[in-house]
């Protein structure tokens, strides 16, 4: 059988698999990367593509899942978790509620802040001096409410992330509408964030893939991993539908589908996925310039020079893969409350993807303890896009023996006994 090697294999072409490849081809290594479709083409692709030290407050946050139980019934809820009988989830959701306390919020936020910040600061460098072509803009972005008391509820954890350095301006509705016009008079205030930046995500991934190429690595896409061989302490080969493929190295950036593979390796990664939506149409004539966050209805609205799109939702509802169209519509019933132009004049694409989501909110970064050469680089939740130059640069530096610019031990696969 056909047997291929490099100094790394890299298991997972979306945007978190690609940095890892292109930080690890820059320090000299030989990477290979495999990919069971086109590389960027699942959950990197539809996303809102913005980049948000911003989202720093934790999913588990106070007072969350006990509304997930009250929408539980609820198809277009903000926040989703179907009924099933499933113990993986449900050890998860017991993990996850354990931590929905101001105490394990602030916990977190404390360790997410510098690595976000970190993390926005190294993506500029990379679409900079890679010269990315995925329309980059550095315009903030803007959380916007409709209901006075959510808002005023809201506003001690929105300053959260302000406490351990992240800049958080407080805005009356007036002031949100002069910032942002394509919001209609409904707005009664919202939260900007001055350090947010965006980008197009599948442009993104496409020019990381162009620059993995140029630096001599391989991609091999329609590729199905099958199984491994081990030995030693060690994967001596990921066997697929191509042949197998060998390397000193494994990372593991397979997004949700990390725990799935796992299982062959005798590896738990606590991982869910949570399935997200998105619309893309082509541009309304009242676009808005900055990114939003229309916070009841926790849609996503980005607009490029190239396009438009409405994003976002959460459902914990496994691996199901259906487009539901009672989500779908509510990106467009929620767009429809908050601003001017809601929609743009043709549909491009429907889409649904499915976000990596552990219950501690922190990304999984790190070696495993069973088997020598498997390095994790999962776990990223809706941070992937944010996070991928950072989590490119941390593994290729930890593969590479160099001290990480960031202390690893909060995200190690460590904490759950990996």
């Amino acid at each position: 059988m056909n047997r291929r090697e490099s100094d790394v294999l890299v298991l997972g072409g979306g945007a978190i698999g690609l940095a890892c490849a292109l930080y690890l081809l820059r320090a000299g290594r030989s990477v290979t990367v495999l990919d069971r479709g086109q590389v960027g083409a699942a959950t990197s692709h539809g996303n809102s593509g913005t980049i948000t030290p911003s989202h720093a407050l934790p999913l588990a946050a106070p007072g969350v899942l006990a509304q997930a139980l009250r929408w539980v019934l609820k198809k277009d809820a903000p926040l989703r978790i179907s009924p099933r009988l499933d113990f993986a989830t449900f050890e998860w959701l017991l993990q996850f509620a354990r931590r929905c306390n101001a105490t394990q919020c602030r916990r977190v936020t404390a360790i997410k802040v510098p690595l976000l910040m970190q993390a926005r600061a190294e993506l500029e460098t990379l679409v900079r001096n890679a010269k990315l072509d995925c329309e980059f803009q550095m315009r903030g972005t803007m959380n916007v409410y409709r209901d006075a008391r959510a808002f005023e509820h809201s506003r001690q954890m929105a300053l959260l992330p302000a406490e351990f350095g992240l800049p958080v301006e407080a805005l009356d509705g007036a002031a949100c509408r002069a910032r942002e016009p394509a919001l209609n008079d409904s707005i009664v205030g919202g939260y900007f964030h001055a350090g947010d930046a965006q980008l197009r995500p599948e442009r993104y991934c496409a020019e990381l893939a162009r620059a993995v190429m140029a630096l001599g690595g391989e991609i091999s896409e329609s590729t199905t991993i099958n199984g491994f061989r081990t030995a030693n302490g060690k994967i001596e080969s990921v066997v697929t539908d191509r042949g197998e493929f060998c390397g000193r190295d494994i990372v593991f950036a397979l997004g949700s589908w990390s725990p799935l593979l796992a299982r062959q390796l005798d590896l738990r990664i606590p991982i869910q996925p949570g399935k997200g939506y998105s619309i893309t149409y082509t541009r309304p004539a009242r676009c808005p310039r900055i990114p939003l966050t229309l916070k009841e209805r926790a849609v996503c609205v980005t607009a490029w020079d190239s396009g438009y799109r409405l994003g976002s939702t959460m459902e914990f509802a496994g691996y199901d893969a259906t487009l539901n169209r009672a989500r779908l519509d509510a990106l467009r019933r929620g767009a429809a409350e908050y601003l001017i132009e809601p929609e743009g004049p043709a549909v491009v694409e429907e889409w649904y993807g499915w976000r990596p989501m552990t219950y501690d909110d922190l990304p999984i970064l790190g070696r495993t303890a069973s088997l020598q050469n498997v390095v994790l680089a999962t776990g990223h939740g809706m941070l992937g896009i944010t996070m991928s130059a950072i989590t490119g640069k941390l593994i290729a530096d930890l593969i590479c023996g160099a001290p990480p610019i960031l202390d690893l031990a909060p995200f190690s696969p460590a904490r759950f006994n990996i």
